[in-house]
């Protein structure tokens, strides 16, 4: 259900192509769990002391599509629904599938060197769960999610207090058998993915200003120099349509480039 005002939520809305195919191969695999032996999920979910003794290493990406039981996929494929659906309306399905996965594996790997010699299977998303309400949260921080449907709270003060509430459990020595650490990976690689690419973007926004500035200035200099500096400035535009599109991290090496030498360009006219 969605409210009038765009900062009221409660809901993620229609389901998007990857919440869809997501929440398919969630199912799917936690219904084979349901009649396949207990090897299974020791061989694809992530158990450290595999992956530093005999090099499981695909269980860092294989562990998040694995669930403990009934209430455990509930909760994720809801918070799925409910806080990434507008994430891939908004990056598109490229991008958010990337960063759901990036969230995944970054907070198996943070729980991976934290308990390094374990011999107990980690499973389920709440990792990129977790990474997902970061981004919510830095996206969208004053928007009112509804607790329960009843008691409203924003945002940015519900994913912190999540955080928090795992910072805590994780040194509480609990034996509540939930990853805490994973859950607060997928918080940390999360956050910082995202600091660095709106950095990153910024910049680029800037670099496009200068570029628009210059654009207005005849070249001093003639002749091939000239011409290749023109040639470059040009195809700026083209680069940073791509990057709002797909992120910067999906450009090739000529349109990294291209980049760079721009920066340099514009570098040596503002001197």
């Amino acid at each position: 259900m969605r409210f009038g005002n765009r900062n009221l939520r409660f809901g993620g809305g229609a389901l998007t192509p990857m919440i869809k195919y997501l929440l398919i191969i969630n199912t799917g695999v936690f219904l084979f769990q349901q009649v396949l032996p207990r090897d299974f999920v020791i061989y694809f979910g992530l158990v450290p002391r595999l992956i530093s003794h005999q090099f499981f290493i695909w269980q860092f990406l294989t562990y998040m599509f694995l669930h403990g039981g009934l209430f455990h996929i509930l909760f994720n494929m809801f918070a799925l629904w409910m806080f990434g659906g507008d994430i891939e309306r908004s990056w598109g399905s490229r991008e958010f599938i990337k960063y759901y996965l990036l969230c995944g594996v970054g907070a198996g790997v943070i729980n991976f060197l934290i308990s390094i010699n374990s011999p107990y299977p980690v499973i389920g998303a709440s990792g990129a769960i977790y990474g997902l309400l970061v981004a919510y949260a830095m996206m969208f921080p004053n928007r009112l999610i509804f607790i329960y449907g009843l008691f409203p709270i924003k945002a940015k003060y519900l994913v912190i207090g999540f955080a928090a509430l795992e910072f805590f459990a994780s040194w509480a020595n609990s034996n509540d058998g939930v990853a805490h650490f994973a859950h607060l990976g997928g918080m940390l690689v999360g956050y910082i993915y995202l600091k660095g690419d709106w950095r990153l973007r910024s910049y680029l926004s800037k670099l496009k200003s200068l570029k628009f500035g210059f654009s207005r200035k005849k070249t001093a200099k003639k002749g091939k120099r000239g011409k290749r500096e023109e040639e470059i400035l040009a195809k700026v535009d083209a680069v940073l349509d791509k990057i709002n599109l797909v992120g910067y991290h999906n450009l090739t090496s000529e349109e990294k480039k291209i980049l760079s030498e721009a920066s340099d360009i514009l570098a040596k006219r503002k001197e």
